[in-house]
């Protein structure tokens, strides 16, 4: 082909594409859409609090029980399967109005709340000054007023039982959830499983070349199965695995390990060290740092994001929040035209 000819079919392609991107511009795809947010209807039993928190508390007291805030977002399909699942139909409904005074609190919310007698915001302040970054949050408090456990988003049923005793049963006097937790685990229930990216080591201080995933898994997990058959069959997520090194920790092991900042341990304290109550737990780090944590059950769109916050360096942009980057993905997932699922 002369030059000439080739400048000539360049020169043609070149208009192609432009007439291409100006159609683009002129007709732009439809916006996405948002799908799977789910409508929570609370209990009646639940109570109506007239958000004086001292006196909620003052009142549970003297009927020998704890309160929870059950700190939830309109439209969050994890606040709706907590709800469904373990208060309104849970095998130990009768349990939970027997010891404990439930109060629902809107993140976003404005309703004024005394928290304290030194604390008297918005719920949406109360939610920031609480560092509440997952729904549902679920904060039991004794009758100082004082948070004696947390739960970050999602548990199963049986899971959430043991929380539940753990509370009633003022465990937290002498024990931790973590700990209390793991003496409540039945070994034989889950059997580990093969993944062709999952790694054994000893040594995590030496995986910092790259990302680091590591997943708490142990012989009691109850949720363990469904991680397996669900997002780690999953390609798109698979392949975002591979920006990690992929370690599994049984979570009840005495075996000795170094943790990620050089520091001698075993699986087992180190959880506990982590504070995770939750299996499958997922502590993704980067240059031997903790960068965020998966510590309840997600869906296939924020699993996979959670993922790509770190992998892709994320958290480096948005320090401060996750949220503040799912917000920008999420825009322009929209705005390019794909919809999103949030409870698939």
């Amino acid at each position: 082909m002369s030059i000439k000819r080739f400048l000539l079919v360049a020169l043609m392609a070149l208009s192609l594409l432009a007439s291409f991107a100006t159609a683009i511009a002129a007709n732009p795809p439809a916006p996405g859409k948002i799908t799977g947010g789910k409508t929570t209807h609370h209990p009646d039993w639940f109570k109506e609090s007239f958000l004086d928190i001292t006196e909620d508390v003052n009142e549970a007291a003297d009927a020998d029980k704890h309160v929870i805030l059950f700190m939830h977002l309109n439209g969050c399909p994890y606040c709706y399967k907590m709800t469904e699942e373990n208060f309104k139909n849970a095998p130990y409904t009768k349990f939970i109005k027997k010891n404990f005074d439930v109060i629902v609190i809107n993140i976003k919310g404005d309703r004024e709340i005394a928290f304290n007698e030194n604390t008297s915001v918005s719920e949406k302040e109360l939610a920031k000054r609480l560092k509440v970054r997952y729904t549902p949050t679920i904060l039991f408090l004794n009758t100082k007023n004082k948070i004696v456990a947390r739960l970050n988003g999602y548990r199963s049923v049986p899971d959430f039982k043991h929380i539940l005793d753990y509370v009633s049963e003022k465990a937290y006097a002498k024990t931790t959830l973590a700990k209390y937790m793991d003496e409540k685990k039945k070994s034989g229930q889950h059997k580990f499983r093969d993944h062709p990216q999952l790694k054994t080591a000893e040594n995590l201080q030496q995986l910092a070349d790259k990302p680091l995933a590591v997943l708490f898994e142990d012989k009691g997990c109850v949720l363990c199965n469904q991680i397996h058959d669900g997002h780690l069959k999953s390609p798109v997520i698979n392949k975002i695995l591979k920006q990690f090194t992929f370690v599994r920790l049984d979570a009840l092991s005495q075996e000795n390990i170094i943790d990620p900042e050089g520091n001698k341990t075993t699986p087992r304290d180190y959880a506990e060290k982590l504070g995770l109550t939750y299996r499958p737990g997922i502590v993704l780090f980067d240059k031997g740092k903790e960068i965020i944590r998966i510590e309840s059950m997600l869906y296939t769109y924020h699993f996979q994001e959670v993922l790509r916050y770190v992998g892709e360096g994320h958290y480096k942009k948005y320090p401060n929040s996750f949220y503040d980057y799912l917000n920008v993905k999420t825009a322009e997932l929209l705005k390019s035209g794909e919809n999103i699922d949030l409870s698939k």
